[in-house]
């Protein structure tokens, strides 16, 4: 065969079709003949251990498995049966019963966080239940009750949330919807919130270097985020919130199968929040006035029998932020130094579309097609600064999946291109620039079904401001004993900064902005580079007959170059390149253990040790707890009739002290000290489950009011040279409490 064909061929590719779910609902009859649904079947692929559990309606979903033609149904007391899956809902299945018991009650709960023991990265798997326990109006809220990363707020203005992990900042993450890039670029401070909680199916959480097929920027981990599907979604689904902070929000969703192969939704999302507060009165709003509407339309096409799967998302953001001092008016005090205000209005418009075709034949073997689409427009000035950005951003990957001799040992290769078109307006200066790359990418996988299994990739990029690269990642799993694994990882990610859009809240503050040009060709900066390497151990057991699995990971992040953002000057922030050592070393230890039944604890520790070279020399990275203590309790009722059930969720964040950046030169009213004292927060809700269709919650975040007293420098001075509203290290908000409904019909 020659070199260039089979090379081309090599190119196509499955991903697309990897996120395909067989649904159904499990069912027995009883001796009145009324169907009883029945909650924790066991489902699982034909010969693979691989699988799910029904929940308490006896609903099941389960990732559709090239691999693999046939379910089987398992239940105690009752006969397994086997099911050919030929179309993506199976409807309602029906278990017979084996022998009459009278009083033996059989339960397995399968917990809203999973680790795999058998999966060569480290990924956790978080479901849609998990975000039922915390008011989860947006992804950046639906990360409250895990422990897998932490959620800082970025400034004491714009109440933004980020997201941290293995101690760096977002920035350092790859954000994917169903695998295809997302919050990156100019989203990349408020995109969090474009996302929200009740559109999300799942969450896959994965530390250290992703895979190579997602591309090169993956440096601390990547978070993905599946959206429900129209074919096996809830027909009609409602969610209301609102809090004491006169926030309100409506999610709700519709879906209408066209055909057993076609469906569509309509997704809608609008929140407001109208109030203005100052409880630790400093004269500035302790939240923002919002406002926001997101509508997406869905399309999925499944057709087994062929092979054929495809996606298609049409989505339109508008949002609307203003903070300041409370007697701040848009309309006459903009650009004024009467009084201190900001505006972010944002619009933004997303298309993406994935196709998918199994070789029906070969079903080992797949090829698929991703594609996005963005537009993202933002205007915002914060008091006489002035930052606008528009970014245009088009992906495109072609992905071919196959094997080598037998499933052991498969691969997955393919092709991908980016584009994207920034122009910022940073005060009255006008930047512009176009970024465009090409990738190949190989990545073989290899599986014992015993022992050892790892996944090596390779990927070679050429871009026009990154340069000719290749990106290695290396992923290995070994089964020590029975219910134990060993993983190690090793990867490098590059990627270009974004200063502005990356740390849009430096601007809320009257610090002198300052690049030390480098002659590089992003921002006259180069590139940032970094290896991460990490091990972990998991283990899964019995303790006084109660399953219960421990972890524990330790991760080195060693950056070869990096843009650092040094605040170590109070009246000025400067962006250059790295200089000496820049390290992260994360440890943590989690805890996952039924105490009684249907009480559950998740406790975890983590300990961080980040230091980076700025200009005085190698420092701890300013605003990160070296430790943080973690814990969650969650208790379920014994479900009832038609569902009935209370359910109970706790979690307590602890956070260790940390270091400020220098204000010592500032005037003694303006100086903080050193360190920040360590602090806990409180969150708990309670959910009451009325039937399969209706529950109702009630909730509160930061129970015991635990704020951050002077969150702005020189708060009464806004347009002197010392006011700062970046060194932010606890809560600005005191006690929220919220109430919501949840309504659905099947």
């Amino acid at each position: 065969m020659k070199p260039i064909p089979f090379f081309i061929l090599l190119l196509l590719t499955q991903c697309a079709f990897s996120q395909l779910k067989i649904t159904g609902t499990v069912l027995e009859r009883t001796e009145k003949g009324d169907p009883d649904t029945l909650a924790d079947v066991h489902i699982s692929w034909l010969n693979s251990t691989s699988g799910t559990v029904t929940d308490s309606s006896g609903n099941f979903s389960l990732t559709y498995s090239t691999d693999h033609k046939k379910i089987v149904l398992s239940y105690v007391g009752y006969v397994s049966d086997t099911i050919t899956v030929n179309r993506p809902n199976l409807g309602k299945l029906y278990l017979q019963p084996n022998i009459a018991l009278e009083e033996v009650v059989v339960r397995k709960k399968v917990n809203s966080i999973q680790k795999s023991l058998f999966n060569p990265q480290n990924t956790v798997n978080v479901d849609s239940r998990e975000m039922l326990k915390a008011a989860c109006c947006n992804l950046s809220e639906s990360f409250e009750t895990n422990p897998s990363v932490d959620v800082s707020i970025s400034d004491g203005i714009s109440g933004a949330k980020q997201i941290q992990m293995l101690g760096m900042n977002s920035p350092y993450l790859l954000f994917t919807q169903e695998n295809m890039p997302f919050i990156r670029g100019a989203s990349q401070i408020y995109g969090l919130s474009f996302i929200p909680g009740s559109w999300i199916e799942s969450i896959q959480i994965t530390k250290g270097a992703g895979a190579v097929l997602n591309g090169s920027e993956s440096i601390s981990g990547q978070i993905n985020t599946e959206l429900v599907k129209p074919l096996t979604d809830q027909k009609f689904f409602l969610n209301t919130y609102a809090n004491n902070n006169e926030r309100f929000e409506l999610n709700t969703r519709y879906n209408t199968v066209l055909n057993d192969k076609l469906a569509t939704g309509l997704y809608l999302h609008a929140n407001s929040r109208s109030g203005k507060l100052d409880r630790n009165d400093d004269n500035f709003l302790d939240t923002p006035i919002a406002k926001q509407l997101n509508l997406m339309n869905r399309w999925q096409y499944v057709d087994l029998e062929k092979g054929w799967v495809s996606y298609l998302n049409l989505q339109y953001l508008t949002d609307n932020k203003q903070t300041g001092e409370t007697s701040y008016d848009p309309d006459v005090h903009a650009f004024s130094n009467q009084f201190w205000g900001s505006e972010i209005e944002t619009h933004r418009f997303d298309a993406s579309a994935k196709i998918g075709y199994v070789f029906p034949e070969l079903q080992y073997q797949s090829f698929g097609y991703q594609t996005a689409y963005s537009n993202h427009r933002q205007n915002s000035y914060y008091g006489n600064k002035r930052y606008d950005i528009n970014h245009t951003s088009f992906y495109s990957n072609l992905l071919f999946n196959s094997i080598i001799g037998s499933t052991q040992h498969k691969f997955k290769t393919g092709f991908s291109f980016n584009y994207d078109q920034y122009d910022e307006l940073v005060n009255s200066d006008v930047i512009s620039r176009i970024d465009n790359g090409v990738g190949s990418f190989f990545e073989y996988t290899y599986d014992s079904l015993e022992r050892l299994s790892f996944v090596a990739g390779l990927r070679a990029d050429h871009s026009n401001r990154l340069g000719n690269f290749i990106t290695p990642r290396l992923h290995v799993r070994y089964s020590l004993w029975d219910k134990a694994s060993l993983r190690f990882n090793l990867g490098r990610g590059k990627r270009a900064a974004n200063i502005y859009a990356e740390n849009q809240q430096l601007f809320a503050s009257n610090r002198n902005i300052t690049t030390i040009n480098s002659l590089g060709k992003i921002y006259g900066l180069d590139p940032e580079i970094a290896w991460n390497s990490g091990v972990n151990f998991s283990q899964k057991g019995y303790l006084f007959n109660r399953l219960f699995d421990i972890s524990i990971d330790y991760y080195h992040v060693n950056f070869k170059n990096q843009v650092v953002v040094d605040w170590e000057t109070p009246q000025e922030i400067s962006f250059y390149n790295l200089n000496g050592k820049s390290t992260s070393n994360s440890l943590q230890f989690d805890l996952n253990y039924e105490i009684i039944q249907n009480l559950d604890l998740r406790a975890t520790y983590k300990h961080y040790d980040v230091e980076v070279t700025y200009n005085k020399g190698l420092l701890e990275k300013p605003l990160q707890p070296r430790n943080r203590v973690f814990i969650n309790l969650n208790y379920e009722t014994q479900k009832k009739y038609e569902g009935r059930q209370w359910v109970f969720d706790f979690t307590s964040n602890w956070l260790g002290k940390q270091r400020l950046p220098d204000t010592s030169t500032n005037p003694t009213i303006y100086q903080l000290d050193a360190y920040a004292v360590p602090y806990t927060v409180l969150n708990t809700q309670i959910t009451r489950i009325f039937n399969t269709s209706f529950e109702m919650y009630i909730g509160g975040e930061n129970i015991g009011n635990t704020i951050q007293k002077r969150p702005i420098i020189a708060a009464t001075d806004p347009f002197g040279p010392y006011f700062d509203s970046t060194i932010t290290y606890a809560p600005t908000l005191g006690g929220i409490y919220y109430i919501g409904l949840r309504y659905k019909i099947k």
